[in-house]
């Protein structure tokens, strides 16, 4: 990134990993802190509706949590878990963001 498209809206950091086609960017985030953020090939959520299943491509939504595991599966398959209570799942460009009020890595 040059120094002229850093300041540009949706300038990315050259330190953060770009997600591929078939990836998501994935924050949780705690009232007072970032609980986990990296690339994700799934995200599932437990939402005031039911659960929901994030992939690439997923359209745009806003979803009030409900108490419970958010389910991150990384591109090595690995599944990172945080128990998550009070707040929202946001998804816009293969971005998800996970806002709680309380969140820890299980």
């Amino acid at each position: 990134m040059t120094d002229a498209q850093a300041g540009q809206p949706g300038a990315r950091d050259p330190g953060v990993p770009e997600p591929d086609a078939h990836e998501l960017h994935v924050s949780i985030v705690s009232a007072d802190q970032e609980v986990w953020s990296g690339i994700a090939r799934q995200i599932i959520a437990r939402t005031t509706v039911g659960e929901i299943g994030i992939l690439a491509g997923h359209e745009p939504i806003l979803a009030i949590l409900a108490a419970g595991e958010v389910r991150v599966t990384t591109p090595s398959g690995e599944v990172v878990t945080a128990h998550a209570d009070d707040g929202f799942l946001s998804v816009d460009h293969d971005r998800v963001t996970v806002v709680a009020r309380t969140a820890a890595l299980v």
